[in-house]
């Protein structure tokens, strides 16, 4: 998506300082009509933007992921996935999924990346029998960053009938290495569902 936030329009009265080089000797500031890079509504209110477009072209907000549009006509369905200005679309219509992208385009302005390769980690490779849908560049990374890339591998991501305590052990000084670490590894489990259990157990200690 070109320029995602500058699209949203602001609820709320938001104001700035002239930009500098332009001539301002009564000492004015400017009133936003549209959200800036630098607010913190900024992505809140790009994506109001979004949804309201697609909710009118008649796809549904998903309940359980407010990130996935949904399009059912017939026995024909699009989905649209959405992660801040990175858009994600595919459908058993090829119609309904250029008419979308024609819309959006025409609405905000998109750059068409063609067939899907990488989105958000995930690897997509194609073949005769399908799709792969892979981690491993994303994984390598993780454990490189966390130091156990040369470590053995073992059978079970956790030992068996192995407890955590929160009351046990020292406390750290800064827990946000942690909790990078646990977020990663939860995007890891939507292709390696045996992570799915530690995952949620790390969840608890964040």
């Amino acid at each position: 998506m070109n320029n995602a936030f500058l699209h949203g329009d602001l609820d709320e009265e938001e104001y700035m300082e002239v930009p500098k080089g332009i001539l301002n000797l009564s000492n004015k500031v400017c009133k936003l009509k549209k959200s800036l890079y630098c607010l913190k509504q900024a992505s809140r209110q790009w994506f109001s933007e979004l949804s309201s477009t697609l909710i009118s072209l008649g796809y549904q907000q998903s309940k359980n992921d407010y990130s996935l549009f949904i399009n059912k006509l017939c026995t024909n369905i699009t989905l649209i996935v959405v992660y801040v200005d990175d858009i994600l679309i595919t459908g058993s219509n090829q119609a309904e999924v250029e008419h979308v992208k024609q819309h959006v385009h025409n609405c905000f302005g998109i750059k068409d990346l063609g067939r899907l390769h990488y989105f958000l980690g995930l690897e997509v490779s194609y073949i005769s029998e399908g799709i792969i849908l892979s981690y491993k560049k994303f994984t390598t990374e993780m454990l490189k960053d966390s130091g156990l890339l040369d470590l053995k591998p073992v059978s079970t991501p956790l030992p068996l009938n192995y407890k955590l305590n929160p009351e046990e052990g020292d406390l750290l000084s800064d827990p946000t290495y942690y909790r990078a670490m646990v977020d990663r590894l939860n995007f890891l489990t939507n292709t390696r569902l045996d992570l799915s259990f530690t995952a949620q157990t790390l969840s608890q200690f964040i």
